[in-house]
């Protein structure tokens, strides 16, 4: 079983050859791309609890995320984020982890509890080529280009996690994938229609109008359906290690990215060199445009009343773990963090951008000790943290 020590990126399936492929800036630049190139075959679960484990050639990683919250019914089922994408800079997007996802706990009965976890995964700078059954994708370097695979995530009767679907997002006007770009307003809705047949995705491209929809109906486990009605803290998923509400945003931290050197592979706060761990260095995060979270709406116009932010490993105690708590805030010894950007209007993650005015405690943002229950018992979860973000009826 591999847990704590080998986490980033989960490799599905035999790794097959890295071609073509230039690398730059290792230590002393950015991890930055310059050409057409591929990397095939990765996957990125989802941390479980200790007695989950992944096949040999799987791994866990970091995920810091940020929850919209209303305890409504039916804001669980029908929930619409606005992004903007980012933009590459100095710094390639890509370089301080491969992807971003929104996604929350779906039912399953083919899984432990009854229960598995959707991950709308944006890939930066990729033209995905496929998306693996196993939760695994292929994709080729194309600076400033988004796409996206669907994987879900259930733990079977072995205690394994598994992908129970994974599926690419496709353009409606074409066969191909649903290209978006940096700089792009998007609209990610996921809900449910009176057919049942499983929880349904739609983004679309707001700035070309162009748009895709993946439909959660696995061959194997039959339609994926949320797993809750109200957006509100303590519906988690239960074989997972944070106590939050059922729908997130996240960004994938604790390993290189897609096209650096080398990629793919998990690292660790402090690691400055073989590999660089850009994720934890708060300058790799400035010096490119920031993801924007603009706004949240739940099924008829409502907005959350509350955001809420939580890690799986405890966000700045993971730093002082590796890197000793006098030396934190060293390059490659920060947690990255959620913030509200008046200039923008958005909130955004990384660190303080331009315009930031809020940033919440920074890394220290995140409970650093298990004091939530679960299924499992007491004080085997994260909690969560409440932002100091009250906003007229929830609108940024």
């Amino acid at each position: 079983m591999l847990f704590r020590h080998l986490r980033g990126v989960a490799i599905a399936g035999a790794i097959t050859a890295i071609v073509g492929v230039l690398f730059v800036g290792v230590v002393a630049a950015p991890a930055k791309s310059t050409h057409a190139e591929s990397y095939t075959g990765i996957c990125i679960g989802h941390k479980p609890q200790p007695f989950v484990h992944y096949y040999d050639n799987c791994t866990g990683h970091d995920e810091p995320e940020i929850d919209p919250v209303l305890d409504k019914p039916g804001t669980a089922q029908d929930i619409t984020w606005t992004l903007i994408l980012p933009t590459n800079g100095a710094m390639n997007v890509d370089g301080v982890g491969p992807t971003f996802w929104t996604g929350g706990t779906v039912s399953d009965p083919q899984s432990l509890l009854g229960q598995a976890f959707l991950e709308v995964q944006f890939y930066p700078n990729s033209m995905v080529n496929k998306c693996y059954a196993g939760g695994g994708y292929n994709v080729s370097y194309a600076p400033n280009v988004y796409t996206v695979c669907s994987p879900v995530w259930k733990v079977n009767s072995n205690n394994n996690e598994v992908a129970a679907f994974n599926a690419m997002l496709k353009d409606s006007a074409s066969a191909g994938p649903l290209v978006m770009h940096a700089g792009d307003t998007i609209s990610d809705h996921q809900y449910i229609t009176p057919a049942a047949d499983g929880m349904h995705i739609t983004i679309t491209d707001l700035t070309t109008g162009h748009s895709g929809t993946i439909i959660l109906k696995s061959k194997t486990d039959g339609p994926l359906m949320p797993g809750y009605s109200n957006q509100k803290i303590g519906n988690a998923l239960g074989w997972g290690l944070v106590n939050d509400a059922p729908n997130a945003l996240v960004w994938e931290i604790g390993h290189t990215g897609n096209f650096t050197k080398p990629a793919g592979q998990f690292c660790l706060p402090g690691s400055a060199t073989s590999p660089a761990c850009y994720s934890y260095n708060i300058p790799s995060w400035l010096q490119f445009s920031p993801l924007q979270i603009k706004n949240v709406t739940f099924a008829n116009g409502r907005h959350p009343d509350q955001w809420a932010v939580v890690s799986d490993y405890g966000g700045k105690a993971e730093v002082n773990q590796y890197c000793g708590a006098a030396n934190y805030g060293q390059p490659f010894c920060q947690y990255p963090w959620y913030a509200y950007n008046a200039t923008l209007q958005a909130i955004t993650y990384g660190g303080d951008y331009p315009g930031t005015t809020r940033d919440f405690g920074r890394g220290a943002q995140f409970k650093q000790t298990t004091d939530c229950g679960g299924p499992y018992g007491a004080d085997t979860t994260y909690c969560m943290t409440h932002l100091d973000l009250t906003l007229p009826n929830g609108n940024l």
